[in-house]
């Protein structure tokens, strides 16, 4: 698994999805599956902000810590972690859907096995990934669909 990429079409401004899935506090909101965050580092959001997350994965829980590389307000934003012998680098772009239909929202993972075993299995991750991210897009969706302004 080297890259995934999906997208969805949001009925929402785009300042209320980019601050869905920008600001950790709002996303773990939306994403059932995250069960706690806890911040490393006094910023929040923006560049340097850093967290652990904590989310069910299946019938497991698994921890991995972010941390925000790239913000640019109601534009994108990365995050990204280094967890089982992978990077991943995760990134998230916001735009006026081109239909005028409401805000685009994409995101693009990339996985960079690191390790002999992660190289074996991250290939084999890509499915039950690729399943979690399109969760993940749909909870932000509905969350931001139903945000109050």
């Amino acid at each position: 698994m080297r890259r995934t990429e999906l997208s969805r079409t949001v009925d929402a401004p785009a300042g209320v999805v980019f601050s869905t899935v920008a600001d950790i506090s709002n996303f773990s909101k939306a994403v059932p599956h995250i069960e706690h965050v806890e911040f490393l580092s006094e910023a929040r959001t923006g560049v340097g902000a850093r967290f652990r997350e904590t989310r069910l994965m299946g019938s497991r829980k698994a921890t991995t810590e972010l941390e925000v590389t790239e913000y640019v307000q109601d534009e994108r934003v990365r995050f990204v972690s280094d967890a089982g012998g992978t990077i991943w680098d995760t990134t998230f772009t916001v735009e006026p859907d081109p239909d005028g239909r409401g805000t685009r929202l994409a995101m693009v993972m990339e996985a960079r096995p690191h390790k002999l075993l992660a190289r074996l299995v991250t290939p084999l991750m890509r499915s039950v990934v690729a399943k979690a991210i399109a969760e993940d897009l749909d909870a932000v969706k509905v969350y931001a669909e139903t945000a109050e302004p």
